[in-house]
């Protein structure tokens, strides 16, 4: 079965494999790409933050733990949906079930607007960053981590299996739909070039203040062994912006 966005998060079995991935320490989204990001946002002491395919919102609750004054969650998977509300409870934070594409943005009233590894399910990335332009105060910060497009750009490679030893990269300037063998699912997401990716935030009015593609570091591993294979090919690219 096929599925797109957050739906796949809906399907039990699928819900609690991918949990247990993330779980783990040495995890792409642990070891390299939660330290960017925190590293990217900078200060965000009592500010609000909003954050678009927030999953279980373990990052507001840490946020918030910091001193983040409001967190706004959006998430799609109404099973993602209920452990962030757990997460969240007795907090500042804020979780609104659907997808990003359907919510409403308020205008000028957020601080700093998240996406952790979640716009490559989106299709329409123009309209999404106008979207996310417009809801930022002046000055106001968009810092967001996506699949790498080097790993995006060809699924064939992963018929060896999710922990890959080689990486195929294929049809990478064309863009559009992928499907992704995940989890003994198939998953839809969009492949983008890092120049698409950079066009449409400059399209959108934003300053690119920094652009980074996860480079590994040894004290974020547990494990030699999966640094060292971390260090063959990127799997995060993020951006920092600046509504000017």
């Amino acid at each position: 079965m096929e599925f797109k966005g957050a739906s796949a998060y809906d399907q039990s079995e699928f819900f609690l494999n991918y949990m247990k991935r993330r779980e783990r320490p040495d995890s792409p989204n642990n070891a390299i790409e939660g330290p960017l990001m925190y590293e990217m946002i900078g200060d965000y002491q009592e500010k609000t933050v909003l954050d678009l395919g927030c999953g279980d919102a373990s990052f507001g609750k840490e946020l918030l733990d910091d001193g983040a004054s409001l967190y706004i969650g959006i998430e799609g998977s109404k099973q993602m949906a209920a452990a962030a509300k757990v997460n969240l409870s007795n907090k500042n934070g804020i979780i609104h079930i659907g997808t990003m594409e359907s919510f409403t943005f308020p205008t000028n009233e957020i601080d700093i607007v998240t996406s952790r590894f979640a716009l490559h399910y989106v299709e329409d990335i123009q309209k999404l960053f106008h979207q996310v332009y417009d809801t930022l105060k002046e000055k106001g910060k968009f810092v967001f981590s996506v699949q790498h497009p080097l790993t995006t750009s060809s699924f064939e490679s992963k018929q060896s299996g999710d922990r890959r030893e080689s990486w195929i990269v294929d049809d990478y300037f064309l863009d559009g739909e992928r499907k992704e063998p995940w989890i003994d699912e198939v998953v839809i997401k969009y492949h983008r070039t890092i120049e698409q990716y950079f066009t449409a935030l400059k399209k959108a009015g934003f300053s690119v203040l920094d652009l980074r593609e996860g480079t590994p570091h040894r004290e974020h591993f547990s494990n030699e062994g999966e640094y060292e294979r971390r260090r063959r090919i990127p799997v995060v690219l993020a951006f920092s912006c600046l509504k000017a």
